[in-house]
């Protein structure tokens, strides 16, 4: 495990598990909101290919992130392990909105200098409402690269309960 994506619907826990894993194995963590958000009003970095095409040709990374599009195959191809953290609904819901709550109310600046507000609440693009949207989807498209023979030499972790990872982790030492 030298390359490692860690993979999941949004609140699930991913920035959480890659801070994790990296610091346990020594391996640098690198936030792909923090990658791909670089400025106020939600700016998207125009250079996200080629600061991922650097970080992905160091000998050892953590991105927590399936990739947005643009990166995406890319990530796939120069990583060794996937970490899934395939949680239901149920599981990533109440941390999504929590963790969006406590950000609305306290202000927390976050990628890029940006906060969430009250009225994101309102948009599609607000973390509740992408990570009940996309959570089929992105199940669906998980399964589907791990499956896929240019894929298969990656080694797959896929965790259904925190509690399944959480015993992985400690596994690490």
């Amino acid at each position: 495990m030298e390359k490692i994506l860690v993979v999941g619907a949004t609140g699930a826990g991913k920035s959480t598990l890659a801070r994790a894993v990296g610091e346990r194995l020594g391996v640098p963590y690198h936030e792909m909101d923090t990658l791909y958000f670089t400025g106020p009003d939600w700016t998207v970095n125009e250079a996200l290919t080629d600061d991922v095409l650097r970080l992905t040709s160091e000998p050892r990374w953590i991105i927590d992130s399936i990739g947005s599009p643009e990166v995406r195959d890319l990530l796939w191809e120069k990583a060794d392990t996937v970490l899934w953290l395939d949680y239901a609904r149920r599981v990533i819901m109440p941390r999504v909105l929590r963790r969006s709550l406590r950000r609305t109310v306290t202000r927390e600046r976050i990628f890029g200098g940006n906060r969430e507000t009250w009225a994101g609440w309102l948009s599609r693009e607000h973390p509740a409402w992408w990570a009940w949207s996309q959570h089929a989807g992105r199940r669906s498209e998980i399964e589907r690269r791990i499956r896929e023979p240019r894929f298969a030499p990656l080694a797959a972790h896929r965790f259904a309960r925190p509690d399944d990872t959480a015993a992985w982790l400690a596994t690490l030492g």
